[in-house]
């Protein structure tokens, strides 16, 4: 296994840099999980379950535990800016870091193509320009953010993250004056919507298309275990970040859907396709807080902009990992005088962009496709994290290999996820509006797996060019 923890190289040699600091790491998977899904798609699970879904949240909040904890032990014990997929090689053999480390990368970009549609479409309104301008825009000013040393992004990131942060606790006080009545104008509200609605009003189905809803709500945390790597001391750095981030998002997430269901009525709550339309908005309208959608956009845009930096810099990294593994074209593994993997970082913007440009063009078929491929890639990459652990953590106990991560209840937690996702598994199944996420995700699977066969020769002669 490369390491990934030495200093800046000089040109054309392969290791990444090291200025990234614990903070850095915490914010980043924060921002890549509090997104637009937060503000924007908070209402469909609501709708779904209605208060019941803070039942979902802790299930899947539980789940996402796990994996997270499991990642961190082998990320702390053997760092690599290529993560579960390094991992998943080294459990099950090459076709398995081939598929992981493709299908996160699929994902990402397509999610970010995706967001920088969103964004692009509300800042284009702001300043009455095509949205292409905007969407170009900002792609080239974050390939710049990412092709300065990793420090400068690392900050970036830092504060961008800080922003919406500073923006939930203050939703969280506001709603809770709100609650208690504290504001002028305002009286007791006490648990009146929720005797109205029930607890569950739709019953179990009702709690089992809520979980559908916010299965994934915290995915996108893994990539603070891909930037471990580029850390002065990844052991620490993924320990502070793995125990901190877990609490503050379930506390974002369930503090958040908590203060909706209290103060709105659940006739009231649904998806938002805009920002007017956000239970985060309303909640704000009810503190009389002029221009409160006005605000919820631009939160909305930052939330989006700040998960494609990231979405940028993880698949940058990631395929920086694989053709050091010799699993994608060898001039992806060449840093530059900072440790920035430039070819991979430029790789990366330009088929963000063209994702873009795949969101306006629309084809029938083909997008709806890709973005049901990329609703199942989260299940497939946290199955085999799991797997991974269940293969590896007996070898790393073997050799000694002490973690600073660790999973309590090592013996069962692995095999109790693996069935907790074998049962989401089965629930998407099932249901009409989410089978053929794992319909189109097993077909792309597939086709990574017979690429990795069909490149194993190849495969060898290009690790070797690139560790020489």
């Amino acid at each position: 296994m490369s390491s990934s923890t030495s200093s800046p190289a000089a040109p054309g040699q392969s290791a990444l840099g090291t200025g990234l600091k614990s903070r850095h790491l915490t914010l980043m998977g924060l921002g890549m999980a509090v997104g637009a899904g937060l503000f924007l798609g908070v209402g469909v699970g609501i709708r779904a379950a209605g208060p019941a879904i803070l039942v979902a949240y802790v299930i899947a909040g539980l789940v996402v535990i796990s994996v997270m904890r499991m990642l961190g032990e082998m990320a702390a014990a053997r760092p690599s800016s290529g993560s579960f997929a390094t991992y998943g090689r080294q459990a099950f053999g090459r076709w398995a870091g081939f598929l992981l480390g493709w299908l996160y990368w699929f994902l990402l970009i397509m999610v970010g193509g995706a967001e920088i549609t969103g964004a692009s479409a509300i800042m284009a309104g702001w300043f009455g320009v095509p949205q292409w301008v905007p969407a170009l825009v900002t792609v080239v000013f974050f390939a710049v953010v990412n092709l300065a040393q990793v420090k400068g992004f690392g900050e970036f990131e830092y504060w961008f993250a800080m922003i919406k942060i500073v923006v939930i606790v203050g939703f969280l006080i506001i709603g809770a004056a709100l609650w208690l009545g504290l504001l002028p104008g305002t009286d007791f509200v006490g648990f009146d919507n929720v005797r109205s609605s029930g607890f569950a009003p739709n019953g179990i189905t009702g709690i089992a298309a809520g979980l559908l809803a916010v299965a994934f709500a915290f995915g996108g945390i893994e990539v603070v275990t891909i930037a471990a790597a580029e850390s002065a001391d990844p052991a620490q750095a993924v320990k502070n970040a793995v125990n901190s981030i877990i609490w503050r998002i379930a506390l974002f997430y369930i503090g958040s859907v908590i203060i909706i269901i209290l103060l709105l009525p659940y006739s009231s709550i649904d998806g938002a396709d805009s920002a007017a339309d956000s239970p985060f908005t309303q909640v704000l309208g009810m503190a009389n807080i002029p221009g409160a959608a006005g605000f919820m956009e631009a939160v909305i845009v930052l939330a989006l902009l700040s998960a494609f930096n990231a979405q940028i810099y993880g698949t940058s990294r990631m395929a920086f990992q694989l053709a050091r593994e010799g699993d994608a074209p060898r001039w992806l593994g060449v840093t530059n005088g900072n440790g920035v993997p430039t070819n991979a970082v430029i790789l990366s913007v330009i088929f963000a962009f063209a994702a873009v440009g795949l969101q306006m063009w629309n084809p029938p078929g083909l997008l709806d496709f890709l973005m049901n491929a990329v609703g199942g890639c989260l299940i497939v990459t946290w199955v085999m994290i799991t797997l991974s652990y269940i293969k590896l953590h007996p070898q790393m106990q073997a050799r000694g290999e002490n973690s600073a991560v660790q999973v309590h209840g090592d013996r069962w937690v692995p095999w109790v996820t693996l069935a907790a996702l074998v049962g989401l598994t089965l629930l998407m199944l099932a249901d009409a509006s989410t089978r053929s996420q794992i319909v189109s995700v097993l077909v792309v699977s597939a086709v990574l797996v017979a690429i990795s066969f069909l490149t194993r020769g190849k495969a060898q002669s290009g690790a070797q060019d690139a560790l020489s």
